[in-house]
């Protein structure tokens, strides 16, 4: 018995046409700056600008891949091979986005060392104006994300990517205000630094967070212990097993489980109560319940795997 399976393709199609708007406005935004501080970090010679410019590029490829991700789900939730849709697409994105991340963040790691030995003249005046400029679209960007974030972990992904671009923007800023009245140059690598360091942990755990989906482990939030003791308490339920519990894609939790019955427990009832322990106890929508009775039932055991 599957329970919700077409309420959550509603719920996340309807989730994802809103989020799109804002994926498009951001995209946009952030590609057009992307290309601005690539091209004045070089003209400048600012490592903390590039930086800064590399992790925006991320984004954009980040917010692209969101798109993508919305897009094609849209499209799949017709193809009845595809019976879960793509969803798994937006999981797939999330951990790109962490992988170009912590190769960006590792190479200024790397340059930032070489340029304390023997820093470069960094022209201040352009570098401070794009940082200005970079810290204002990165703020209007954020706020378009925000609420995204608690509901995807593409979205997330791309959330805290423009949330280490706008502390980045940040930090630049201070970097050229700070060769400028000082001449301490060494505060450009520096800057790129704390760029780097701030941007591997998240990334890291985004990364972490996709692969569990990938892997199909079980949701961090959830016991499946506890979900087994709860099944198992139903009224008419003396075993509970074959219990598989994961999620399809951010907020989507998914359950399967084999339940056997006592003597003359009623079908329906068990079913009902199940679904709703799940639901309430869970937030499980989606499972797929299988009854056996508790006499003889050839084939009724345990999978073998």
């Amino acid at each position: 018995m599957g329970t919700g399976h077409d309420h959550h393709h509603g719920t996340a199609a309807n989730a994802s046409d809103r989020h799109s708007g804002r994926l498009w406005v951001a995209f946009t935004l952030l590609a057009a700056l992307m290309v601005i501080e690539a091209a004045t970090a070089f003209d400048t010679g600012s490592l903390a600008l590039l930086s800064d410019a590399g992790h925006m590029f991320t984004d954009v490829l980040g917010i692209g891949m969101a798109l993508a991700a919305i897009t094609a789900t849209r499209r799949a939730t017709a193809d009845p091979q595809r019976t879960f849709g793509l969803y798994r697409l937006e999981v797939l994105a999330a951990l790109g986005n962490a992988l170009l991340l912590s190769g960006v963040a590792v190479y200024v790691l790397v340059e930032a060392a070489r340029r304390f030995d023997d820093p470069p003249e960094v022209t201040t005046g352009p570098m401070l104006a794009v940082a200005v400029l970079g810290l204002l679209a990165n703020v209007a960007v954020f706020a378009l994300l925000r609420s995204g974030a608690k509901q995807s972990l593409n979205l997330r992904g791309a959330y805290l990517e423009v949330l280490g671009d706008l502390l980045g923007s940040v930090g630049v800023i201070g970097a050229a205000a700070l060769i400028m009245f000082t001449g301490w140059s060494w505060a450009d690598p520096a800057v790129a630094v704390a760029i780097g360091v701030f941007i591997l942990p998240r990334t890291w755990r985004l990364g972490r967070a996709a692969v569990r989906i990938l892997v199909q482990a079980a949701p961090e939030h959830l016991q499946v212990t506890a979900v087994h003791d709860r099944l198992a308490a139903v009224p008419g339920v003396v075993e509970v097993h074959d219990l598989h519990v994961w999620t399809l894609t951010s907020g989507m939790e998914v359950a399967s489980a084999h339940l056997t019955m006592a003597p003359g427990a009623e079908v329906g009832a068990v079913l009902t109560a199940a679904r709703t322990a799940l639901h309430e106890d869970f937030r499980i929508e989606h499972a797929t319940l299988q009854v056996e009775p508790g006499a003889s039932c050839d084939g009724c055991g345990p999978a073998g795997w």
